[in-house]
């Protein structure tokens, strides 16, 4: 998407919630994240374009109505949906990414010390790799997964020391492998002084930001070679329907109890109302996994598709 594209998009949203949804320029600014001038300029700048007539004639508006339905139906406190475009497309992920890179740095950019915990993943690689450098080195960035595989090799999409590098931030590191070798290897990972010293840090995380793993046959898990493919079978078997930081879930987003899933090393996700835990996924091959999220509750804000939120709420109640 171009940034011609970026800006339209985003004049789009402006100009919806300051004709239609009534919102004043400073409430604009406040959800966007923008200044107020920055907010008067692109309800403008919609108006220069053609964009504001009887209606608003663009497809954001309704993401924007999808986005609100998400949030009634799922209990979510923040929710951004993009337009629809080609399905697992890398223009699909790029569009998630400017989205999410929007909604993290209104967090990364508060002057007041934050702790920040982070996942793993493509998509959420993507949307670090659209945020603009801002020095806060008062913050505090903790990866909530091992970066190690089966192999030794780390885990190229570990983004925790990225975003601690655009952001000058102080870096956590999780001292494990994402799956250990048996549940006794496990636990012994689990209970070393590092581990349970950045466990801590990250249980008291001022918002976390994480990706949506489906899982199957070519999945994430097994193309990075943290299981196998009889291991992603037996998931499978077991009920899984998709992973949430290395921890698979069912289709009611229920957590599986496997032999697999107790050699998981990742940390646990905060469950404290008060302590954000965003998401970015979309595309159909996380339709299923994304449903497993919702209904088990672990989200408090999304980033996602417009296809993807009309299948989401479709799902039976």
């Amino acid at each position: 998407m171009s940034r011609q594209q970026e800006k339209l998009d985003q004049a789009a949203r402006a100009a919806w919630m300051y004709y239609v949804a009534n919102n004043t320029q400073n409430e604009i600014a406040d959800h966007l994240g923008i200044s107020r001038q920055m907010a008067q300029r692109l309800v403008a700048y919609a108006v220069e374009q053609g964009l504001v007539h009887v209606r608003i004639e663009h497809g954001i508006t309704d993401c924007l109505a999808l986005a609100e339905a998400m949030k009634a139906r799922f209990g979510l406190s923040l929710c951004r949906v993009v337009p629809a475009t080609d399905r697992d497309s890398e223009g699909l992920r790029r569009m998630l990414a400017v989205a999410g890179a929007e909604v993290m740095t209104q967090y990364l950019q508060s002057e007041t010390p934050i702790v920040v915990n982070l996942g793993s993943g493509r998509t959420l690689k993507a949307v670090i790799d659209e945020l603009t450098d801002i020095d806060r080195p008062q913050h505090r960035i903790v990866s909530m997964v091992g970066a190690i595989a089966t192999d030794g090799a780390s885990n190229r999409y570990d983004v925790a020391l990225r975003t601690a590098e655009k952001t000058r931030s102080k870096y956590f590191m999780l001292p494990a492998p994402l799956i250990a070798d048996s549940a006794e290897d496990c636990r012994q990972w689990c209970s070393h002084r590092v581990y349970r010293v950045v466990s801590e840090l990250s249980a008291h995380a001022d918002v976390t930001f994480i990706g949506i793993g489906s899982v199957g046959p070519g999945c994430p898990l097994e193309e990075d070679g943290f299981l196998s493919a009889e291991e992603i079978s037996q998931l499978v078997t077991d009920g899984a329907a998709g992973e949430i930081i290395g921890h698979a879930v069912d289709h009611n987003g229920r957590p599986v109890s496997s032999a697999i899933t107790d050699r998981v090393t990742s940390l646990q996700l905060p469950t404290s109302a008060d302590r954000p835990v965003i998401a970015f996924a979309g595309g159909e091959s996380k339709y299923a996994a994304l449903n497993a999220a919702l209904r088990g509750q672990w989200l408090s804000g999304l980033v996602t598709d417009e296809a993807s939120a009309r299948q989401a709420l479709a799902m039976p109640a």
